[in-house]
């Protein structure tokens, strides 16, 4: 059985059993998070047997430099869509050869995006045996507590996805 830290990795800890129990792992491309969705998988103890890797792509130059994105499958996509981040998911998935790709596209605070998204807009993506995404609205323009937020909505959204995949082993 895998061992946690207190509180951090109790948030992981659900996707990350199911990712041992499938022999799986998965990768992470993430912006308003700011690493701690990564941070959270890697706070349980035996990461290395499911966590791939991953990547905070805070800039588009960021995006264009770790990210292998297809611009014809990005093409007419709006920002900040459960669209769009479907195709970062792949993206992060398939840039390590994971099983998994977990993506996260926000806008954490105090002011929102550039394309007239609020602050505590995300959308969050998952790619692999089983897809899913969410969009998490917060109503809240303070910072850390939607970092926080996004990140436990990704890591459940993920817990959700490896375990459908585990019932239909």
């Amino acid at each position: 059985m895998l061992t946690e830290s207190p509180a951090l990795a109790a948030v992981a800890l659900p996707a990350a059993e199911r990712l041992v129990a499938l022999g799986q792992t998965v990768a992470v491309a993430e912006s308003a998070a700011g690493g701690l969705i990564s941070a959270t998988l890697l706070a349980v103890a035996g990461a290395s047997k499911f966590y791939a890797g991953g990547i905070v792509m805070y800039t588009r130059q960021s995006r264009k430099t770790y990210l292998d994105l297809d611009p014809v499958a990005l093409k007419g996509l709006a920002p900040l869509s459960e669209a769009m981040v479907m195709v970062f998911a792949a993206a992060a998935r398939q840039s390590l050869g994971a099983t998994w790709g977990i993506a996260e596209l926000g806008a954490a605070g105090p002011a929102g995006t550039p394309y007239g998204h609020p602050a505590g807009s995300c959308v969050i993506g998952i790619s692999g045996p089983v897809d899913m995404s969410v969009r998490i609205d917060t109503g809240s323009a303070d910072r850390e507590a939607n970092m926080w937020r996004f990140t436990q909505e990704a890591l459940t959204l993920l817990a959700q996805a490896t375990g459908k995949a585990l019932d239909q082993r």
